[in-house]
């Protein structure tokens, strides 16, 4: 009985799991950086379905995404909204431990070296940042720019 009871807690943890991982990127049928943060993603583990969108501004608002925040893709993971270029290392951190009252990370804009905005060795100075259904926000995690 005990085995039993084990070995279904632990099937259980490995379909959290297995849910966790799925991702749907809300995106621009024509943005090719926005499919190259999918294969980032994918390429670290998740399971990552596109949806195409030619108007991005209902999703984000729908999501709550405030305006200063915003980049180019949206992705939805367990309830949590990820905006723009964010590192499949700071998803999973955040997924790990979501910060109190924090309905997900945004990296504004397209900075360059971002995940998916690789261009050589540049990289832009950028700023993670956490947010709330408030539109509060503050400074997850910091990238130097080289």
């Amino acid at each position: 009985m005990i085995r039993k009871l084990m070995t279904l807690t632990a099937l259980a943890v490995i379909s959290g799991q297995a849910l966790a991982t799925d991702v749907i990127n809300h995106k621009s049928p024509n943005c090719g950086c926005c499919t190259q943060w999918t294969e980032h993603m994918r390429d670290a583990g998740f399971n990552v379905t596109e949806k195409l969108h030619n108007d991005m501004n209902p999703i984000k608002q729908k999501m709550g995404i405030p305006s200063e925040l915003t980049a180019c893709h949206t992705a939805e993971i367990n309830g949590y909204v990820f905006e723009g270029h964010i590192s499949p290392e700071d998803v999973k951190a955040f997924l790990d431990n979501p910060p109190n009252n924090a309905i997900g990370l945004a990296v504004p804009g397209m900075p360059i070296g971002s995940s998916g905005m690789e261009y050589g060795d540049k990289k832009d100075e950028y700023s993670v940042y956490a947010f709330n259904k408030q539109g509060q926000k503050f400074e997850y995690r910091h990238y130097n720019g080289k």
